[in-house]
């Protein structure tokens, strides 16, 4: 759960995006062929940081909150933030 501000901070994945890219992409200089993507500098690093309640490791780079515990409390895990109210919800683990 992450809020609009957010989005452009979420980790990439390391193969592109087969329907977006094309052989402009490639001619621009956009995207080298060949180019080896996980040996780039800002990897995703899967256990690098660690939830503020539960203390498992979290799947983005920079979040607060793992994804359960952000659901839980209707925040962006990122930064936080209150996205939604959760009060009238039938949560199971609250």
């Amino acid at each position: 759960m992450v809020c609009k501000k957010c989005e452009k901070k979420l980790s990439k994945v390391a193969a592109p995006d087969p329907f977006t890219s094309s052989s402009d992409s490639i001619r621009s200089g956009s995207r080298k062929i060949g180019e080896n993507k996980l040996a780039k500098k800002g990897r995703f690093s899967p256990y690098q940081g660690k939830c503020k309640d539960c203390k498992q490791p979290t799947t983005q780079n920079s979040a607060k909150y793992c994804h359960g515990c952000a659901y839980k409390k209707g925040a962006c895990s990122i930064c936080g933030k209150a996205i939604i109210d959760t009060s009238g919800y039938v949560m199971s683990s609250k």
